[in-house]
């Protein structure tokens, strides 16, 4: 059953570790660490992808910044209560991780591929040099009861398709996770820099049932 449910949710990257292993929590004596990864594009820009590992994956305790991994796992979400309301904060749940010598030119580096549901109404719109955009987000379930809820963005053609989904519509996307740096208002006096993670679709199909 539980392996039947991950097929739903399929990450694969591969990228350079950037700064230190963060502990994050505890599940029944298993120690889980958040470290960044920075993923190249094709384009000169990178990507900074949050990854959760197990402690029984990899030294945490170890100098690891600089070295390049390839991690499968999950992309999965929870909501962070703060400022009076819950945040979706995302991250890459890893379930297997090997280190790399190189990354080489024919190697994909970042796949995604998800199966869920539309839960609430696409967005779409024109950007000022009319491209097109749709938002979606995506409710992938996982086992025993749970739900992790993707943002995801589509472009041109897909936009277009994307926009008449549906809420409650079975969709299936692949694509590519990516950062994406905005400035969060706190109060009329400060501004703080964040980083939004999406899935930047490159292929998409829908179903009603």
């Amino acid at each position: 059953m539980a392996d039947k449910v991950i097929e739903n949710n399929q990450v694969m990257i591969i990228g350079e570790i950037v700064g230190d292993f963060i502990y994050s929590h505890e599940v029944f004596g298993e120690g889980f660490y958040m470290v960044d990864v920075s993923v190249n594009r094709l384009s000169d820009s990178a990507d900074r992808i949050p990854l959760m590992i197990s402690e029984r994956l990899i030294d945490v305790k170890g100098d690891n910044t600089g070295k390049i991994i390839q991690a499968s796992g999950q992309f999965r979400s929870y909501n962070r209560h703060e400022e009076k309301k819950n945040r979706l904060v995302l991250s890459v749940f890893v379930r297997e991780i090997e280190f790399l010598e190189e990354i080489t030119d024919s190697m994909k580096t970042n796949q995604i591929y998800l199966d869920g549901y539309i839960c609430k109404v696409p967005v779409y719109r024109k950007t000022p040099l009319g491209r097109e955009i749709a938002d979606l987000l995506l409710a992938v379930n996982r086992p025993y009861g749970k739900s992790d809820y993707i943002p995801c963005i589509c472009w041109g053609r897909n936009a277009r398709y994307a926009s008449t989904f549906e809420v409650g519509g079975h969709t299936q996307v692949w694509g590519r996770i990516q950062s994406r740096e905005y400035m969060k208002r706190i109060n009329d006096e400060e501004v703080e820099k964040r980083i939004a993670f999406e899935v930047s679709v490159s292929k998409l199909e829908y179903a009603e049932n």
